[in-house]
């Protein structure tokens, strides 16, 4: 990349995109936004990437947009930094490798959003998340997308209603986050979950999350005629053949790609 505004590195088939501005607690400007829009085109073009790890240096995970760029701007350029940051929201959802969120400090708005839209997410004890917008007039609508699909209605319109923070332990449990770990073992913690899905049939994977988020917006019906279909299609797959295979023959798998 051209700038530092997203740092961008790619070992062992995991790319880690890290948000580069600690010193504004890595808000989720225009340009930030189109920075990681750049990134993830890239990242779903190169087959070498399995994983994608979303983090940030600093004490601040993103305290979500620059109010900066959103007070006394024009209509237009509003209407773009959104549209902006849903295009981002909506391409890690539609890209084929699946994205994990590693999470430390706070993580409010836009960036309590970007936690929520990733496929999953691991968060250090000292983490918090929170929807204020409420408490500054400007409610946390487009946030709310991604968080009420997390977590569901009630618990969603708390965080809205409120803008108050919670605990990692909380958002655990209700399932905005995968699990907690202590500070010194986020990295670490993120790392092995990324290695163990990168692991895994890439061709599965990519089926697999792409028919899952399908799948969840439809009713039961339709949702089981889509799995029938696509069980049916992956067994086509050479890695599912030899997956099977590998199993049955107790040996390890080798997958094709």
């Amino acid at each position: 990349m051209t700038d530092n505004t997203i740092l961008q590195t790619h070992n062992e088939g995991i790319a880690v995109l890290t948000l580069n501005n600690p010193d504004r607690r890595n808000v989720l400007s225009l340009e930030v936004l189109e920075a990681l829009q750049t990134a993830l085109n890239s990242i779903s073009q190169d087959r070498d990437i399995r994983v994608v790890i979303i983090k940030s240096l600093g004490p601040v995970f993103s305290s979500g947009h620059d109010l900066r760029q959103l007070i006394n701007a024009s209509i237009e350029s509003q209407e773009l930094l959104f549209s902006v940051c849903t295009r981002v929201m909506t391409s890690i959802r539609n890209l084929p490798q699946p994205v994990i969120a590693q999470v430390q400090g706070l993580a409010t708005a836009a960036g309590c959003q970007l936690v929520a839209t990733c496929d999953l997410a691991i968060a250090s004890a000292d983490a918090s998340f929170a929807t204020p917008g409420v408490q500054i007039g400007l409610f946390c609508t487009t946030p709310g997308v991604a968080v009420s699909r997390a977590i569901g209605a009630k618990r969603s319109m708390e965080m809205l209603l409120t803008g108050q923070p919670i605990s990692a332990d909380y958002a655990a449990e209700i399932g905005l986050i995968n699990r907690v770990v202590s500070p010194d073992d986020l990295e670490q913690s993120v790392l092995n979950l990324a290695r163990q899905i990168g692991g895994a049939s890439s061709s599965t994977v990519v089926l697999g999350k792409q028919v899952f988020y399908k799948q969840v917006e439809l009713g039961t019906s339709d949702a089981y005629q889509l799995a029938e279909e696509t069980m049916v299609r992956n067994l086509q797959d050479e890695d599912a053949r030899e997956g099977i295979s590998a199993f049955l023959e107790k040996r390890d798998p080798k997958w094709n790609n």
